[in-house]
């Protein structure tokens, strides 16, 4: 169910709405709403992976408790976490990882001609990597005495299904969102003003950008690799540059927004990332859940920067390798979590200096240049497909094949897209310049702007095929 679906605008989130106005004077009430509707959301496209996570979530309540009752660093705690975290860790290997580890068993058995191996297809049930992460935190939280555990399992299940941050995130810790669970306050006035402007941001930038970014992007990564020209091979990965970020900042804008229209508060996910001006600034504003669940559950427990330099840069590198095959059971996801954890290294030994002694704008330029080559292997479905993209990326005289048609109004919108961003940087230069500043100074004006687009948004996703979001494949 996609939250631009008439399904979901017309029927799910009215409904919801409307109980929760009219019946949700109380807490209790309010809970057992957002439950029901939570629920009903995840179930509706997963109706049988959703008994799945009941069962872990049943051992997760008590694993957390036997946690709880033991000192925190005893060895039957590290045991009980360890249970914890590996069971849920097993849901996500099943799930995303079985069939490439089979595929890639299979050809090491081939190459030595022994008898191959295969494995039935499993189908990869929408937003497991996210909920297995917020799954682990809590009991990671708990172990480590910042959060006790709750008494009432409907806080926790709310916690895991609660349908706006469900699919893609933001990934939440429970310890950042434990108290609003508690309290579940119902929404002011003006929650739902400002959650919807929000709502109906994300589905402007999804639809009437996104959408239309990865239309281009399609056309240039389905045509032949081998003869793609120079010029096509930097548009279609400026188009997928584009589509990565609106897409998936656009599903981020409608989850904060709809948790804010609930009374609840999300953290942001994305800060600006494409004006950034080396890769570590740039990890810095992007997936920033992702990227300090990384630090504080992964990079902190390998030592972190503790120990000698070359264990802190070898930290680094895990991390975002790990990053890497989070995002998908394929070598040019783990090939492109390599490359980001490489200039992160090369950021620390020089590169971060040597960009910082040039002008903010061409070291925003650079920066730009890595990501994109990052986002060619991301975006690439295979190796072969990767290198033949990053030749022609590199070889300015070189791909003997015709140039990729692309229809007119692609480039109209890319150009649109680029401009958003260029305001973004330009916005920095400006003498006390902010964003949600003008946003509160002009509600009215901003409101009607984002009113018409959203109407135009709507028209153009009922017209066209729906296009999932690029992080439900994560």
């Amino acid at each position: 169910m996609l939250f631009y679906e008439p399904l979901f605008l017309f029927l799910f989130a009215p409904a919801v709405y409307l109980l929760y106005w009219l019946f949700g004077a109380g807490r209790i009430e309010r809970l057992f709403i957002l439950l029901l509707a939570s629920l009903l959301f995840y179930g509706w496209s997963e109706p049988v992976f959703i008994f799945i996570v009941f069962a872990s979530l049943a051992l997760d309540l008590i694993v957390a408790r036997e946690i709880d009752r033991l000192p925190i660093g005893s060895a039957m705690s590290k045991f009980w976490l360890a249970l914890g975290v590996a069971s849920n860790l097993l849901i996500l290997v099943y799930y995303k990882y079985a069939g490439f580890l089979a595929t890639n068993l299979d050809a090491v058995l081939q190459f030595f001609s022994l008898p191959g191996f295969s494995l039935w297809k499993i189908a990869l049930p929408i937003g497991v990597s996210f909920i297995v992460f917020e799954k682990i935190t809590y009991l990671v939280d708990i172990y480590r005495g910042v959060s006790k555990p709750t008494n009432d399992f409907r806080l926790y299940m709310l916690y895991v299904f609660f349908f706006p941050k469900l699919l893609a995130g933001p990934i939440i810790k429970y310890h950042d969102i434990a108290h609003q669970l508690e309290e579940c306050r119902h929404a002011g006035f003006d929650d739902v003003i400002l959650g919807f402007s929000r709502f109906m941001l994300g589905v402007i930038k999804k639809i009437l950008i996104a959408d239309t970014m990865a239309q281009g992007a399609d056309i240039i990564f389905a045509h032949d690799p081998k003869v793609l020209q120079f010029g096509d091979a930097w548009i279609g990965v400026i188009f997928f540059t584009l589509e990565i970020y609106f897409d998936f900042s656009a599903y981020s804008d409608m989850a904060i927004g709809l948790a804010r229209m609930l009374g609840f508060r999300l953290l942001e996910n994305f800060n600006m990332p494409y004006i950034a001006i080396n890769l570590t600034d740039f990890w810095r504003r992007w997936h920033m859940s992702l990227t300090s669940w990384i630090r504080e559950y992964l990079y902190f427990p390998l030592g972190g920067n503790k120990g000698a330099q070359a264990r802190t840069y070898f930290n680094l590198w895990v991390c975002f390798l790990a990053s890497g095959i989070w995002h998908g059971a394929a070598w040019p996801f783990v090939i492109w979590g390599a490359y980001n954890g490489l200039f992160l290294i090369l950021d620390r030994l020089f590169l971060i200096n040597w960009l910082s002694n040039l002008p903010d704008w061409v070291s925003n330029f650079l920066t730009m240049i890595i990501v994109m080559i990052g986002w060619s292997i991301f975006r690439s479905a295979s190796v072969d497909q990767s290198n033949h993209l990053l030749l022609a990326m590199v070889s300015p005289f070189g791909g003997a094949g015709l140039s990729v048609h692309i229809p007119i109004d692609y480039f109209i919108m890319m150009g649109f897209a680029i401009f958003i961003c260029f305001l973004q940087r330009l916005s920095l230069t400006l003498k006390d310049f902010d964003w949600e500043i003008m946003s509160n100074r002009f509600p009215m004006a901003i409101n009607c702007f984002l009113s018409v687009f959203f109407v135009a948004a709507l028209a153009k996703g009922f017209a066209d095929p729906f296009k999932p979001f690029i992080y439900f494949r994560f």
